[in-house]
């Protein structure tokens, strides 16, 4: 339902419903991911997915959450900024295995 409400209001946004700890490899590289459950530290695959240039807002950790911004700035490289404090619900599927 969220896909067919922003597309009537006009937005042009990429949706899917999968594990988010992968991402979305196949629709990659991302200008932004925003990610609404907390893995306990910051998934290698959504870090991948990002373009140079690219944002990322996430919920990180698991008791102590913080929601971070990070962007990258270079094929390997990358700037992360603790924004605030957050409580979100925990990211499961693989982000639990490991």
């Amino acid at each position: 339902r969220a896909a067919e409400d922003l597309a009537r209001l006009g937005y042009s946004v990429h949706t899917r419903i999968g594990d988010g700890y992968q991402g979305w490899a196949e629709a990659a590289p991302f200008d932004r991911i925003i990610v609404t459950a907390a893995p306990d530290h910051v998934p290698q695959p959504l870090l991948d997915q990002l373009a140079i240039g690219g944002k990322m807002v996430i919920p990180v950790g698991a008791n102590d959450q913080e929601l971070l911004v990070i962007e990258r700035t270079g094929d390997k490289d990358y700037d992360r900024r603790s924004v605030l404090p957050v409580v979100f619900v925990p990211m499961t599927g693989e982000a639990q295995q490991r």
